[in-house]
């Protein structure tokens, strides 16, 4: 997925989550899930804000950096400035307009870790206060739905987590959802620079919340069924190097299915696979794996045995997946740990 800035939206590729957390099932997945390969847009909202970078403050008596001085960092999470939490952008504005130039504690998080500095604001030249911060609370953009199990509802996309561009910080998720798109365009890939699909989507046709934000893809709940045939899904050690297909919507709003070879598996705690187009049309349309496409869902002999996850920048027929099972288990771990807390 590519992201751009929020905006019935076009893009470039590339709720109430506290209340549904628990709501999932125990058994989270079926013995067979629907490979989609349909493209969506993406909509997600941060718990509490993310200081995408730092600025300068221009005072009367020149330029100050509060912020910096005080120790916050790129990639930080505020979740509270003095006795105010801080959800939102609104939050956070509300919170600097009732702010004097007292010198006030903001808390964050960094990583696992929950942090806190007293940051003293600087009154800019129309007199406003200011902490020298420039802010992210959300995100969207386009990406590709790996599977759907028609027994619980459940969804699983992307094969990778959703990450801020500027600082590369895993964004934590306070609600979400998934709308119906098309693709517009296609950027094609070359050598050195990635290509990337370009698509439509309207914020108000939603298909699902959005509820895991992890390493291994988005997880969430479709309000309406998706349509496909059910397959099996293979375990790891039933995956082999060799012809597999691609399931992906590269072009207007069908998914179809594409060759391609997998050279090469990582074996490990998350299993990667290498993967190559070998598809002419494939190869005419995109110039390989574009942006957008993470989450293709990938099949062997018939089963689901994973999703495309990246390109590989220098040469953009090759590029990697991540297993089926890696997805599920990454599931079932944000589910478990949604409970426990």
């Amino acid at each position: 997925m590519t992201n751009r800035n929020r905006i019935v939206k076009c893009a470039a590729t590339g709720i109430f989550a506290f209340f549904f957390l628990f709501a999932l099932p125990a058994a989270a997945f079926a013995q067979e899930l629907i490979p989609v390969g349909q493209t969506v847009g993406i909509e997600m909202h941060t718990d509490g804000v993310l200081v995408a970078g730092l600025s300068g403050v221009t005072t009367g008596s020149g330029d100050v950096t509060p912020a910096a001085d005080a120790g916050i960092q790129p990639g930080d999470i505020i979740i509270r400035i003095g006795r105010n939490n801080i959800v939102s952008a609104n939050d956070f504005i509300a919170a600097i307009q009732s702010l004097d130039g007292t010198p006030v504690a903001v808390t964050l998080k960094r990583g696992e870790k929950l942090i806190q500095y007293t940051v003293t604001p600087a009154a800019d030249a129309d007199g406003a206060w200011k902490m020298g911060l420039l802010l992210r609370d959300g995100i969207s953009g386009i990406g590709t739905i790996t599977f759907y199990d028609p027994e619980t509802g459940l969804f699983g996309a992307l094969g990778h987590p959703i990450n801020d561009s500027e600082t590369g910080v895993t964004l934590p998720l306070s609600e979400g959802f998934i709308t119906s798109a098309s693709v517009a365009s296609v950027q094609k890939g070359e050598n050195g620079a990635p290509g990337e699909l370009h698509g439509c989507f309207d914020v108000g046709s939603k298909l699902g919340n959005i509820f895991y934000n992890t390493s291994c893809g988005i997880f969430g709940v479709c309000d309406t069924a998706l349509e496909g045939t059910a397959v099996e899904t293979a375990p790891n050690a039933e995956i082999k190097v060799g012809p597999a297909v691609i399931i992906s919507q590269v072009s207007g709003a069908e998914s179809r299915e594409f060759d391609i070879e997998i050279c090469r598996i990582y074996r490990g705690e998350e299993e990667r696979l290498m993967i190559l187009v070998t598809d002419p049309e494939l190869l005419a349309l995109t110039g390989g794996i574009v942006q957008g496409m993470s989450g293709s869902p990938i099949l062997q002999d018939g089963r689901l045995i994973g999703a495309v996850t990246h390109v590989l920048l220098s040469d953009p027929t090759r590029g990697y997946g991540i297993t089926i099972d890696s997805m599920l288990r990454a599931a079932e771990s944000a589910r478990e740990l949604a409970q426990a807390s």
